[in-house]
């Protein structure tokens, strides 16, 4: 059994984005030279999110517009902003979104259903933040 670990860095223009990240997570596969095993993304942060949907603007927007809904941006309404932060929805959005994804990897390929791709979500960026990948297998 082999492993393989690196790291994505990301610095957003704004405050909540969504950005595919699965051809990246493909060159890490190749890099692996791992071709059977299993393949872990997860955010290192806890303000942002990886998960695995479809690449359609609409639904993304749905997403964005869904989040707002429910888990505004307005740092009046969070406990978690007493403290002088002003991030308490970035907080409840990852939970909501997820914070990383597990994909099998059979003959060097991500193991992916139709249309599924892998997406970094950001909730509260424009600082740096990062991704980790970690491949197992062989």
């Amino acid at each position: 059994m082999r492993s393989y670990r690196k790291e994505l860095w990301f610095h957003t223009r704004k405050r909540v984005e969504f950005i595919n990240i699965t051809s990246r997570i493909e060159e890490a596969l190749k890099e692996s030279g791992i071709k059977e095993g299993l393949c872990l993304v997860n955010s290192m942060h806890i303000t942002a999110s990886v998960f695995i949907n479809d690449d359609e603007p609409g639904l993304h927007k749905d997403y964005f517009e869904w989040l707002e809904r429910y888990v505004p941006h307005n740092p009046e309404l969070y406990q978690h902003n007493r403290t002088g932060e002003t991030n308490g929805d970035a907080h409840i959005k990852r939970q909501l979104m997820g914070r990383e994804v597990l994909v099998a990897v059979t003959n060097g390929r991500l193991d992916f259903g139709p249309w599924e791709q892998i997406f970094y979500g950001e909730f509260d960026g424009r600082r740096d933040k990062r991704v980790l990948i970690k491949i197992i297998g062989e």
